[in-house]
């Protein structure tokens, strides 16, 4: 079991408060969307989430095996620690290390570290194409093949919960298709709670359990299903300028 509940939620950078009493929940096996055009705060929320920002305000907690923790205030590396790992906006990876390296890195939880040669075998099977070029330098391959590189490098940490900051950015809409797939299909295969923050409505909506809308760092809309987001008048004039 494993859950995220975000409380009154305020942040910021300097004075600019960009998310201001702000709630929301992922429950333990869901997939739920954060949905905004940019600009809006999603960022910010998962940087608060992942400890990369200190809230000014609320609380964090995340639910793991039963046992409950205040996020907010924690170092980043006690957070991944608890089994939450994140998947950045624009992958970050380590572009001169190669791709086995890469995952490798990733493997730095001490219950990661026990089962390390076990995941690097799951890592290529669930993307071929990182086997075939396993000893490639990362900052060498493409946009979508290093979106699938920053994928596996956040499975091999053996998360609990995943974090997943903007997939589609700068990905061909092809690309873009089998990113959102093949997140799912990880969220399956590992019994992953997930939370991604999208600009993509569409696509990210092909895989939500449900989502929220956040505008200008307020949630907007909560829609319990992705058919409730798609009929919402809201979404209607942020994605479909109707």
């Amino acid at each position: 079991m494993s859950s995220i509940t975000i409380s009154h939620l305020g942040a910021g950078y300097g004075k600019v408060r960009v998310i201001q009493d702000l709630s929301m929940e992922v429950r333990s096996g869901e997939t739920v969307a954060l949905l905004g055009t940019n600009g809006n705060g999603k960022s910010t929320l998962i940087k608060c989430v992942m400890g990369l920002l200190t809230p000014a305000e609320g609380s964090i907690k995340a639910e793991i095996d039963g046992v409950t923790h205040e996020l907010a205030g924690m170092k980043t590396e006690d957070i991944v620690s608890l089994g939450i790992a994140l998947v950045p906006e624009g992958r970050r990876l380590f572009p001169r290390l190669t791709v086995e390296e890469n995952l490798t890195i990733g493997a730095f939880r001490r219950v990661a570290r026990k089962v390390l040669p076990r995941n690097i075998d799951f890592c290529f099977e669930a993307f071929p194409r990182l086997k075939e070029r396993r000893t490639q330098l990362a900052g060498s391959m493409s946009g979508g093949e290093q979106q699938m590189l920053a994928l596996g490098r956040a499975v091999m940490s053996e998360p609990r919960i995943l974090l997943i900051d903007e997939p589609s950015v700068g990905l061909a809409p092809l690309l873009v298709k089998r990113t959102i797939e093949k997140i799912a299909e990880l969220k399956h295969e590992k019994q992953l709670t997930v939370l991604m923050a999208e600009q993509n409505f569409h696509q990210a909506l092909r895989i939500a359990d449900r989502g929220y809308v956040i505008v200008h760092g307020e949630i907007a809309f909560a829609g319990n299903s992705a058919a409730e987001l798609n009929e919402n008048d809201l979404i209607k004039k942020l994605y479909m300028g109707l």
